[in-house]
C-alpha cells in the first residue's frame, strides 16, 4: 500500500473511532504524523488529497478542518479514492455498463408506456440543487433502474443492476468533486427520456452512450490525477 493511502486510512480510523468528527479541526501537521507514526510529507499529500474530494477543508492560516458532510459520505469518499489507486476494476465496470446499458435502453423504446414516462418525469423533478450527493445518486440509481426494467429481457436488466450497484461510490465521489454535476445529470436524463417517449431507439441508446461515457472519462482523469 502506498504511504499516502495508509495517512488517508488512519485519517479515515479517526473518523471512525470518533477521535474526528464532521467540523472537527484536525491536530497541528507535526503532532498528526506523530501519533499516526506517519512522515509529515505523507501526511500532507494525504492532506491534499483529501482536500480535493471535499473530505478535508484546509483553511489558510487556520488549520484543517473535516467538512460538514455525512460521517458515511466522508467514509464512502475516503474508501473509494484508495481503491482507485490499487484497483482499476472500478473502470472495466464502466466499460461493461457502456456496453449493455445503451442496448437494454434501445429495447426500452419499443416497450415504455406514457406511464413510464410519466414516472420517470416524476423522478426527474423530486430532484433540485438542494439535493444531497447521497439523495442525487439515489435518484440515478433508480432512474437507470427503472428504464432498464422495461426493456423486457430480465436477464440483461438484472446484470446492469448489479453491475449499477458495484459503481455507487464512483458516483458519490464524481457528486463530491464535479462541479455542476446535478445539473448536467438532470439534464442528460431529460433528454434520454424524450427520446424514450418519440419511441426513438437510436436516439436513446446514443444518449445513454454519452451519459455513461462522460462518467467513464471523468473516472479515467480522475485515477490519473490520483496516480
Amino acid at each position: 500500500m502506498a504511504v499516502t493511502d495508509e495517512a488517508i486510512l488512519k485519517i479515515k480510523d479517526m473518523i471512525l473511532s470518533g477521535a474526528l468528527g464532521p467540523g472537527d479541526r484536525l491536530p497541528p501537521e507535526k503532532e498528526l504524523s506523530e501519533r499516526l507514526g506517519l512522515s509529515r510529507s505523507s501526511m500532507r499529500e494525504a492532506v491534499k488529497a483529501l482536500e480535493v474530494i471535499r473530505v478535508l477543508d484546509v483553511r489558510r492560516g487556520d488549520g484543517t478542518y473535516v467538512t460538514s458532510l455525512e460521517p458515511r459520505l466522508l467514509l464512502e469518499a475516503m474508501s473509494f479514492v484508495v481503491d482507485l489507486h490499487d484497483d482499476s476494476s472500478i473502470l472495466e465496470l464502466f466499460a461493461v455498463r457502456r456496453i449493455l446499458e445503451p442496448a437494454a435502453v434501445a429495447l426500452a423504446a419499443s416497450h415504455v408506456t406514457p406511464e413510464d414516462v410519466q414516472k420517470l418525469r416524476a423522478q426527474i423533478e423530486s430532484v433540485n440543487d438542494e439535493t444531497s450527493v447521497e439523495g442525487l445518486v439515489a435518484h440515478d440509481l433508480e432512474f437507470h433502474g427503472a428504464i432498464v426494467a422495461t426493456s423486457g429481457n430480465s436477464y440483461l436488466s438484472s446484470l446492469i443492476d448489479s453491475l449499477s450497484s458495484n459503481t455507487v461510490r464512483a458516483r458519490i465521489w464524481r457528486g463530491l468533486t464535479q462541479a455542476n454535476s446535478v445539473e448536467r445529470t438532470l439534464d442528460e436524463h431529460k433528454a434520454i427520456v424524450d427520446a424514450l417517449e418519440r419511441g426513438d431507439a437510436g436516439l436513446a441508446q446514443a444518449l445513454t452512450t454519452v451519459h455513461i461515457s462522460g462518467v467513464e472519462q471523468w473516472l479515467r482523469d480522475a485515477a490519473r490525477a490520483s496516480a
